[in-house]
């Protein structure tokens, strides 16, 4: 099997076959940890991809944008709120105001547990092992990316998490891509997450709540 074939189908298998697997098939109490099975094997694909190498995960710390992380914080509030405040006002601010302990466990934790593992098979791997099938611009690969990200929150069946994580997506990739900043897209992918779970929007993130249209 050529080496472009063998891309294809991994790609397909990992950013098509695996989401729509875990949506349509996986029961809601198990998809995280499948979820993590799945990062883990994607985690081990990036190790021994040949142009990989750790140093770029740690490239470009010092270059991370506080202005680009502080307007990610603002516009998240901003936008979470109005989606809370509009679909389910009774969850807003709700850990801060009935469970400010799991709130600050979620921040501390959100960033290694689910922003690095996402960004590593989201960002690493897909713009590392499988550049030579992607397109070579960078506007429609961040765009390819964003859209299988999305694709990958098929899970939770809401069209909220859809489009906030196609949003998400084409920041994150953005970072990764075009400014060739690995730390810059797992801080700013941190920072958004942490927001929306406090101002309310970890109710669409919480595969309890999951309710399948079949």
């Amino acid at each position: 099997m050529s080496p472009p074939i063998r891309l294809h189908i991994e790609f397909a298998l990992l950013y098509l076959a695996a989401p729509a697997v875990m949506a349509v098939a996986v029961p809601p109490g198990w998809l995280f940890p499948v979820l993590g099975v799945f990062s883990l094997l994607s985690i081990a694909l990036l190790l021994v991809t040949p142009s990989f190498h750790l140093l770029e995960l740690v490239e470009g710390w010092r270059r991370v944008s506080l202005r680009l992380v502080l307007g990610v914080a603002v516009v998240t509030a901003g936008v979470g709120s109005a989606v809370v405040l509009a679909t389910a006002p009774g969850s807003f601010l709700g850990l801060v105001r009935g469970n400010p302990g799991l709130m600050l466990m979620i921040a501390a934790l959100y960033p290694l547990v689910s922003a690095l593992p996402q960004e590593l098979v989201y960002r690493a791997l897909f713009f590392g092992r499988y550049v030579a099938i992607l397109p070579r611009e960078a506007g429609p690969a961040v765009l390819l990316n964003a859209a299988v990200f999305s694709f990958a929150h098929l899970m939770y069946w809401s069209w909220i998490v859809l489009g906030m994580t196609f949003a998400g997506g084409l920041l994150f990739g953005w970072s990764h891509r075009v400014r060739r900043n690995f730390p810059e897209a797992v801080v700013v992918h941190a920072v958004a997450g942490i927001v929306l779970f406090a101002v309310g929007m970890g109710a669409y993130f919480y595969s309890g709540n999951v309710r399948r249209p079949f």
